[in-house]
């Protein structure tokens, strides 16, 4: 008795209960029992507050379970460091060991082009005389015995559009049975002639081994950055690395890995940004490649793959272009909060690129596993994985009809590389405004053009259209930060349940407490009754 208040009845203990609670109302089901209509009308108002309160409870656990989350902006002003820049001259290299396949894709191109509208390209588009890059080691390499395929020849074809006569370009691909085909085509006959070059380039360029060794045979830098100056000093030649792109060329990327001090923005403006003076001819070693003059550029993170053709933008010669840069940083929460990694080490994909991870070379990845799983072989403008070579129309000759399916699906969200590649939690993004001029000026070019060649060996004769000048540079140092929160956390759903406690019933935790108590009493109650019952029982039962 020390430890448990016994009670008589039930009827007592719910007495005591209404009489000392902190819990509003309750007092009135027992001051009120000689009428029993204010007793039937607090019992059903305090039933109906309950039901509202569970009511509330439950929206309240549901939504906190759908884990929504509110942005939330700050700015911060700081010192940084510069992101890393890449540039592309879109002039890839012609290698020997295919130059002789190379000159056939271009003499198909021209019969191609005059098939389709006439025209005799060969003394203006296609260039046979001009420098083959010839690697050490390769020479030892035998012939593969390719062959340009004939089967994907360029057609113009026509059909009929709400009554209107519409044409087309493209070529056919069939499945290795030839049973499955369909024809990929476009509206504009420059994409489709541009797309069926890249088709059969990729197949010459199988034939080359995976990892070229082109160190000896590069183009120095002097010979497309004619001046390079970050906020007013020199470059080095430790602030760049070089690597070549199959389709963008010679590239070189300054301030790749932003550990060193030299690169850190102290101020904003131009003249602390990187100045460039760029060679910006087009010498057309593969003309068809692109139909574009002038330099890629591309603003990134550090230590991150450049994929030139999804961000990079171009640089138009004979023109000064002035790019600002403006940061911003956003941080994801991730877990039940929404799909993100921190590193790339959780994700299901195997990133084929050495570099830090991304969203774009995880969906590369992704979608080259699937190639090689489905198609038997790679697609060459992505690394391979082990084990793993290039596609080639004399080995598989249905490759074609394979890539561009995958590849639909992909765009169409239908591979599952959408699902298994998250966004990273942490990722800086930079927003680019730009301004241009003509550079140099009519009267300006000719000093110009003198300086350059006395101090670069710069030799051209034509007017204006083979430099460019870029300055890159932060408009301002602050960035903006866009951070994820929970919108509902666990101390706000308390304090939520504890407002609509307090609405419902004037109570507090201790009410909680009290009515916690109130079933351990029944409880107990209930147990000493039934043990009462069958000992009365067992006490008739002896008696007789």
């Amino acid at each position: 008795e020390g430890l448990i208040e016994f009670y008589d009845s039930f009827k007592e203990m719910f007495e005591f209960f209404c009489k000392n609670t902190t819990i509003h109302g309750t007092i009135r089901l027992v001051c009120s029992d000689s009428n029993r209509m204010k007793t039937a009308f607090w019992t059903l108002l305090l039933l109906a507050s309950f039901g509202m309160l569970y009511w509330q409870f439950a929206l309240m656990f549901s939504q906190y379970w759908a884990y929504p989350v509110v942005l939330t902006m700050s700015m911060h002003s700081e010192p940084k460091m510069f992101p890393a820049i890449t540039i592309c001259n879109l002039d890839p290299y012609r290698f020997e060991l295919v130059s002789e396949h190379l000159v056939q894709l271009d003499r198909m191109a021209e019969e191609s082009i005059t098939f389709l509208y006439g025209i005799n390209t060969s003394a203006r588009l296609f260039h046979m005389n001009d420098r083959n890059i010839h690697v050490q080691g390769l020479s030892n390499l035998s012939r593969s015995g390719f062959k340009l395929s004939q089967n994907f020849s360029l057609l113009r074809m026509s059909d009929l559009r709400s009554g209107k006569k519409h044409s087309s370009v493209g070529f056919r691909l069939c499945n290795s049975t030839g049973g499955n085909c369909f024809y990929k085509t476009y509206s504009s006959g420059m994409d489709a002639i541009l797309e069926w070059y890249r088709f059969h380039y990729m197949n010459i360029m199988s034939q080359l081994p995976v990892i070229i060794n082109i160190s000896h045979h590069e183009e120095q830098i002097e010979d497309m950055v004619y001046s390079c100056q970050y906020d007013g000093e020199p470059c080095r030649p430790s602030d760049y690395v070089h690597f070549h792109h199959p389709v963008f060329g010679s590239c070189y990327t300054f301030n790749s890995k932003g550990t060193d001090p030299f690169w850190t923005a102290t101020k904003p403006g131009i003249p602390y940004g990187l100045s460039l003076i760029l060679r910006a001819e087009q010498k057309d070693h593969i003309p068809l490649l692109s139909t574009v003059a002038g330099v890629k550029v591309m603003i990134h993170n550090h230590n991150q793959t450049p994929f030139l053709e999804h961000e990079g933008f171009d640089i138009r010669p004979g023109i000064a272009t002035t790019i600002g840069i403006q940061q911003d940083e956003v941080n994801r929460l991730g877990g039940n909060y929404g799909k993100c990694t921190t590193n790339g080490d959780d994700v299901n994909v195997k990133l084929l690129y050495n570099n830090s991870y991304t969203l774009q070379a995880c969906l590369h990845s992704c979608f080259q596993h699937i190639m090689v799983q489905e198609c038997g072989c790679g697609y060459y403008y992505y690394p391979l994985p082990a084990g793993a070579e290039y596609c080639d129309y004399n080995k598989q000759p249905a490759w074609g009809h394979c890539f561009y399916q995958l590849y639909n699906r992909l765009r169409n969200h239908h591979l599952n590389c959408f699902d298994q590649c998250p966004k990273p939690c942490r990722e800086s993004l930079y927003k680019v405004s730009a301004g241009t001029a003509k550079w140099p000026s009519a009267k300006s070019q000719d000093w110009v053009r003198q300086a350059l060649r006395h101090q670069n060996g710069y030799n051209s004769t034509s007017n204006r259209k083979d430099i460019a000048k870029v300055t890159i540079f932060y408009q301002q140092l602050n960035y903006q930060a866009v951070n994820e929160s929970p919108l509902l956390s666990e101390n706000l759903l308390l304090s939520s349940m504890g407002s609509q406690w307090s609405l419902w019933f004037g109570s507090s935790v201790l009410s909680v407490v009290e009515m916690f108590e109130l079933l351990v009493d029944t409880l107990v109650l209930s147990l000493l009754f039934c043990y009462q019952r069958l000992r009365a029982k067992k006490t008739l039962r002896v008696s007789p």
